[in-house]
């Protein structure tokens, strides 16, 4: 700094307003102390700045799965909010595993971040963490999911209300042996989704069997692997509703390598209306919940409690839209089902 004052003919309080824009510098003083910082090639240690003001214009995002198609838009929409405010964001990736988590947000702190924002891993409890962070003046806002004995700002789905107008809308187009593929059901999302499903067949007063409940991780090759389960059962689900679209997917290809087809034989509802879901044949039918949203609403949260707020913590709930295309459609005649399940097990 001495060496841009000395270049720019300025105090180096001038500098540091300039750098700081902690105060008005006239226009004349400014320019010339940029001119003297791009001369010199000058970069500001973040670090150092957060050490002055207790925090750096940093953001700390933690996300389960960096390979889930779910969770770039969900990262976006944050990073969109922190940028145009002048945050930058840090990403890290816990693999859904509590252990690396930790790690993640004991090496964060050191950085000083301005705020950090969690989707929490399996298994995730993050009281004692949190509290360090908010005893430091820094936020903490968890989204999509919440970790166990959580209390602090959140933002998730209805999740709820996505699985319970999906599981409708397949009662009403006559199906009534319908079962669901969840997601690991110590995930509060898993498990709201699955409470959805079962208030609407509760509703229809629609038999339910215990292995028509199948649990499995949030993933394609969890889907497949239990729709042969499902379809191995006598007499098969005619509709599956899948925990999210990748599961969704699995759903679709272990229904086609079965003989069958989607929508005619089996239909299928996903969650999350991954662009992806568009694509497939037939297109997927999917809750929609922006993840975009997810992300720009924890970042605008975030940084309202950096900017003083200070009211009790907020748990803010997205609606869902159930997307419907190709993948569903009324099931078959009893007639006609039969003669195709007698044709397969022949082959």
């Amino acid at each position: 700094m001495q060496e841009i004052a000395k270049l720019a003919g300025v105090s180096l309080g001038t500098v540091s307003h300039v750098l700081n824009n902690t105060a008005t510098v006239r226009e004349p003083r400014r320019t010339r102390v940029l001119q003297a910082i791009q001369a010199l090639g000058y970069q500001p240690s973040q670090l150092a700045r957060g050490l002055r003001r207790d925090h750096t214009n940093m953001i700390g995002m933690i996300i389960p799965d960096v390979t889930n198609p779910f969770f770039p838009a969900v990262v976006r929409g944050a990073e969109d909010v922190a940028f145009s405010s002048g945050y930058r964001l840090i990403l890290c990736n816990t693999d859904n595993d509590h252990s690396k988590e930790l790690i993640h947000l004991n090496e964060l702190r050191t950085y000083l971040p301005a705020g950090l924002i969690v989707i929490p891993s399996n298994f995730s409890d993050l009281t004692t963490q949190a509290e360090s962070y908010r005893q430091a003046g820094t936020g903490v806002v968890c989204i999509d999911r919440l970790p166990k004995n959580w209390s602090g700002d959140s933002v998730t789905a209805d999740n709820k209300a996505g699985a319970y107008n999906a599981t409708r809308h397949l009662i009403r187009l006559g199906h009534t042996r319908i079962a669901t593929i969840t997601g690991p059901l110590h995930l509060t999302n898993a498990k709201e989704r699955l409470e959805g499903f079962r208030r609407a067949m509760k509703e229809a007063k629609l038999p339910l069997a215990p292995e028509y409940i199948q649990e499995t991780r949030f993933d394609k090759q969890g889907g497949y692997s239990k729709t042969q389960v499902l379809l191995r059962l006598i007499p098969p689900p005619t509709a599956i509703f899948a925990g999210n679209d990748m599961i969704a997917l699995g759903v679709l290809l272990a229904v086609r390598e079965s003989g069958l087809r989607c929508p005619e034989d089996v239909s299928i509802i996903g969650f999350d209306d991954l662009d992806l879901g568009e694509t497939t044949n037939p297109s997927l039918s999917s809750v929609s919940q922006s993840g975009y949203q997810l992300g720009t609403t924890a970042a605008r949260l975030l940084l309202d409690r950096k900017e003083g707020d200070a009211s009790p913590a907020k748990h803010i709930v997205l609606e869902t839209v159930l997307k419907l295309r190709d993948s569903v459609a009324p099931p078959l005649s009893r007639e006609t089902s039969g003669t195709r399940a007698r044709r397969r097990n022949k082959e």
